[in-house]
């Protein structure tokens, strides 16, 4: 039997030293002039970063924003084979949530990846094909990094809580084979916290302690959940790691430089384990 996407981000956890997510994310404005005359410049950057910080990687998180154009999506599917070939797990960024036979269709990309994040705010009829994949990890949005998310998820209800809190409540009914997550973003601390009280078995993918500057004491303590003995949750950086060379020289440098920024993310989430 296959295993889930839980019990694999578990085992690299446990190989790797840490659950450090690198958000591949391959902005055309940023990857370095070098890489300009390849057929497939995104896949040409993102190889060469899975090649520096694959013994880092509890997963790779690439965004499908920077992929939705025809070459995009086949340097995805070029990332995500060799990914798998380093035998590290891929959750695509891609908030996907519709119903009826669209959201079947969304569904269809698990089918080439290990995880997808989702959008709750259409119920659960819309994320169904999604959690019917027992093998496949699903992150529903709870508490997003970003500034304007106060202005709908801390939203007081009128009886009593906040949304995120309805939002985790209701993914914690949803995981009937044990394949939910939460996103919930590091920039705020209390409100992590505060998710995890409510449902202290969910692993959660902790974005924004990167170049956002979130908190990584609280993305560990917090972030990750407990099964079986193990350790299991993710905590994703993306700019923070892929352009940390833009200000070396050369290309071997350039990627010497995410590698050593990856090292360095596993080891400052490690004295926080």
């Amino acid at each position: 039997m296959t295993a889930g996407f839980f019990e694999r981000v578990a085992d690299r956890i446990e190989s790797t030293g840490g659950p450090v997510s690198v958000g591949l994310d391959p902005d055309p404005e940023r990857i370095p002039e070098f890489l300009a005359d390849h057929d497939l410049p995104r896949w040409a950057f993102n190889r060469r970063i899975i090649d520096a910080t694959h013994e880092h990687a509890a997963a790779f998180k690439p965004n499908a924003a920077f992929y939705e154009d025809p070459d995009g999506w086949r340097a995805l599917q070029e990332t995500v084979a060799y990914a798998h070939g380093k035998d590290v797990p891929v959750l695509l960024d891609a908030k996907r949530a519709d119903i009826g036979n669209t959201t079947r269709q969304y569904a269809q990309v698990l089918d080439d990846v290990d995880a997808i994040t989702v959008n709750p705010y259409m119920g659960r009829d819309s994320l169904q094909p999604f959690l019917d994949r027992e093998d496949k990890g699903v992150f529903v949005l709870c508490r997003t990094s970003n500034p304007g998310g106060k202005h709908l998820q801390d939203h007081e209800l009128a009886d009593g809580g906040t949304v995120y809190e309805h939002v985790a409540r209701l993914a914690s009914t949803w995981n009937e084979h044990g394949n939910v997550g939460l996103v919930v973003g590091a920039t705020t601390p209390d409100e992590l916290e505060a998710v995890r009280d409510l449902v202290p078995d969910l692993p959660f993918l902790v974005p924004g302690v990167g170049a956002q500057g979130g908190d990584a004491e609280a993305a560990v303590e917090f972030g990750l959940a407990e099964r079986d003995g193990r350790d299991v949750g993710l905590v994703n950086s993306s700019r923070g790691i892929i352009f940390a060379g833009e200000n070396t020289s050369g290309e071997k440098a350039y990627f010497d430089a995410a590698g050593d920024a990856a090292k360095r993310l596993k080891r400052r989430l490690a004295t926080h384990r």
